[in-house]
């Protein structure tokens, strides 16, 4: 079964791999591969197309939390 992990799409990318099972007596959701380990939930999906869009999803919130936080230091005084 091919799956495309997206867990650390920001810092690696979108990792492809066909060495996984699915752990059917844990969840349908979770799955295990002997190279890179345990992946559960929105960690991982089953089409390109599906962990694009998941990479896309995760970009975006990462730029607001930074944008969130970038305002945040703008808004810093100091004084003594």
């Amino acid at each position: 079964m091919k799956v495309y992990i997206t867990k650390y799409a920001l810092t690696k990318g979108i990792i492809e791999t066909e060495d996984v099972e699915i752990c059917h007596n844990i969840s349908e959701n979770r799955i295990r591969s002997k190279k890179y380990g345990c992946f559960y939930g929105n960690d991982w999906q089953t089409t390109k197309e599906g962990a694009i869009l998941r990479a896309e999803q995760m970009k975006e919130k990462k730029i607001q939390s930074l944008e969130r936080q970038l305002e945040k230091l703008k808004g810093l005084k100091f004084s003594l």
